[in-house]
């Protein structure tokens, strides 16, 4: 389904983008609107797959996720079986934030949160028992400076 997004919708996106848990009120006085106007464009992107699936954002450092690693994965594998095995490794391990496919040098990198290294090499070492890589990198942040799900939505 195709949906057509206009100033008014991109109002909404981004207030929810900046706290989806404020009521239909709120965000219909912050766009300008009604609330039964906001809420048929909130229901119309839903369908449309404009808005997914909301949730909360943890700190995970309160939480005692205090490593984040950035890890760089080439292999030698390109193979439709190989593939379906490493990337059902990483939908089984809830470490791994995100994980991308590159163009380039590196074939994959992923974002893996841990408490710290011993629990790094905890999930590597399952890993690489599970699928053979030919190279792996982890680059330790030692500090976030920016993070952010917000989209650039301008108006």
């Amino acid at each position: 389904m195709t949906v057509r997004i206009d100033g008014t919708d991109r109002k909404i996106l981004a207030e929810l983008q900046r706290d989806a848990s404020q009521s239909l009120d709120e965000i219909a006085r912050r766009v300008g609107s009604s609330k039964t106007p906001v809420w048929n464009r909130i229901r119309k992107l839903k369908e449309a797959g404009v808005i997914g699936q909301q949730t909360v954002l943890l700190d995970p450092e309160a939480l005692g996720f205090e490593a984040c690693f950035f890890v760089l994965i080439r292999t030698s594998e390109h193979e439709a079986e190989w593939q379906a095995k490493f990337l059902q490794a990483l939908r089984e391990r809830p470490e791994v934030q995100e994980a991308h496919r590159l163009a380039g040098d590196i074939d994959y990198i992923l974002k893996v949160r841990v408490q710290n290294a011993r629990a790094y090499d905890v999930f590597y070492q399952a890993l690489i028992s599970e699928v053979k890589v030919h190279n792996v990198t982890a680059l330790l942040s030692m500090e976030e400076i920016k993070s952010t799900t917000m989209l650039p939505l301008g108006s």
